[in-house]
């Protein structure tokens, strides 16, 4: 919050200054990729229960902001050209119940059901993957270019576009659908699940 206020007191944006650099708003090139993700397992000293583990998925969303920068009459415009995003998922964190033995047969049963979680995450932000371009598409689009009389405010100003852009309604909503996305598909998993591989273990 203390940077927002900052940047408003440091960009208060004369007329004449976001007029002048009205001319410059260009259509932002938008690059969407999944990051690469690991997965941990762990058994924890607290009781589970012994015929379904879980998975904490840790969902990203990083935005590298590249602009332009047009030297206008009494300062610049910083005007928004590209940004490469990175979202998805990065982390899993697989939890399995002590009594399994490690790499035993029920054990690594448990771990193929939760396998199962980590592809329907996945699955998510693949299948989304129009949809979430075009959010970021148009949030980024409704960034319009910043006058500043001090070239040295650049990061500051890409600062806040970042900050504009993760709280877009539109990246909002984005990351709404994704949560409900993986909610029910999450419990897809688990309705058709017949724990038949569990059960030969014993």
């Amino acid at each position: 919050m203390l940077k927002k206020i900052v940047f408003l007191l440091l960009f208060p944006m004369s007329v004449y200054g976001a007029n002048e650099c009205i001319q410059y708003k260009q259509m932002p090139d938008i690059q969407i990729k999944n990051p690469r993700y690991k997965k941990d397992v762990i058994q924890p000293d607290e009781p589970m229960n012994k015929f379904h583990g879980t998975v904490l998925a840790t969902l990203v969303e990083d935005y590298d902001i590249l602009v332009d920068i047009i030297a206008t009459n009494g300062g610049y415009c910083v005007l928004l050209k590209r940004i490469d995003a990175s979202i998805g998922y990065s982390d899993f964190l697989v939890k399995v119940d002590k009594s399994h033995r490690y790499d035993s047969c029920s054990y690594n049963a448990i771990l193929n059901h939760e396998k199962k979680h980590i592809d329907a995450y996945l699955s998510v932000t693949d299948d989304l993957n129009s949809d979430i371009k075009n959010s970021v598409f148009n949030a980024a689009d409704s960034i319009m270019p910043v006058f500043t009389q001090n070239r040295d405010d650049t990061d500051l100003i890409i600062e806040n576009i970042n900050y504009e852009i993760r709280n877009h309604p539109e990246i909002i909503l984005m990351k709404q659908k994704i949560n409900a996305a993986q909610e029910i598909r999450n419990k897809y998993v688990d309705l058709n699940e017949n724990n038949n591989e569990l059960k030969e273990c014993y």
